[in-house]
């Protein structure tokens, strides 16, 4: 597994390092990479859109591997899944 800042504050969550409200906090403050591909526009990224894609560290992917190991709750997963949902929707609104 390599190391991200996703799976260093789940780390610090697990050890009690960091409480689930600052993990929060980080994870709704920082910059999320994009974890999925665009939408296919031609038969050969439709194609290409088939095979399996890997985990982007860093991503929400770490997240997600992390409640798949038994690593945080379920309850602890969805508070986090939010908090990374606000932040890349705040990345992703336009500027006024």
């Amino acid at each position: 597994m390599t190391a991200s800042e996703v799976t260093d504050l789940i780390a610090a969550l697990r050890s009690g390092t960091l409480t689930l409200e600052e993990v929060v906090d980080r994870f709704r403050c920082r910059s999320w990479p994009r974890s999925r591909r665009p939408t296919p526009g031609s038969a050969i990224e439709m194609a290409e859109s088939q095979d399996p894609e890997p985990d982007v560290p860093g991503s929400c992917d770490d997240l997600t591997a992390a409640y798949d190991r038994g690593e945080i709750t379920r309850q602890q997963y969805r508070v986090l899944a939010h908090a990374a949902a606000d932040a890349i929707n705040a990345a992703a609104e336009p500027p006024n």
